[in-house]
């Protein structure tokens, strides 16, 4: 896991947060499935089913196909930048794409603020709002054309 007083690249962040939704979608689709299987069978929630399950579905979900896209995140990661909720920390480290190719920018380690900290789940949710002050239900309105 990433250590916050140290912080970590930008693509580790992505890669861990991709991870962390597959966990939970995973935990959910189990967490369902036992539920009908425990209402079905007229019996108590068995949390060893739901590991089990989980386990099952973690297996057969492929990382691509939760969540965002890279490009996505980086969009998102600015934005907690702008809000000042992420700060980079000045440590960096080199990073290579492959042999006999020329050396790729630096891999710059970023950390939470305690601005970043202190914020409520749905600014999280939706950093849009918090940096502008722009509901989603305002942003996704029909403009009425006269």
């Amino acid at each position: 896991m990433i250590d916050p007083n140290v912080g970590a690249p930008q693509a580790d962040i992505f890669y861990h947060y991709k991870n962390a939704i597959r966990q939970e979608t995973a935990t959910q689709r189990a967490i369902g499935e036992e539920e009908k299987r425990a209402a079905r069978e007229e019996r108590a929630i068995d949390p060893e089913n739901i590991d089990l399950l989980t386990k099952k579905y973690l297996r057969r979900l492929p990382y691509k196909s939760i969540s965002c896209r890279f490009h996505s995140f980086v969009v998102y990661f600015s934005t907690l930048q702008r809000l000042e909720w992420v700060e980079p920390t000045g440590q960096e480290e080199p990073s290579s794409f492959q042999d006999n190719y020329p050396a790729g920018p630096p891999r710059k380690y970023f950390r939470l603020t305690d601005t970043g900290r202190l914020a409520s789940v749905s600014q999280w949710k939706d950093p849009i709002v918090a940096l502008y002050h722009y509901p989603r239900e305002r942003r996704s309105a029909k403009v009425a054309v006269e």
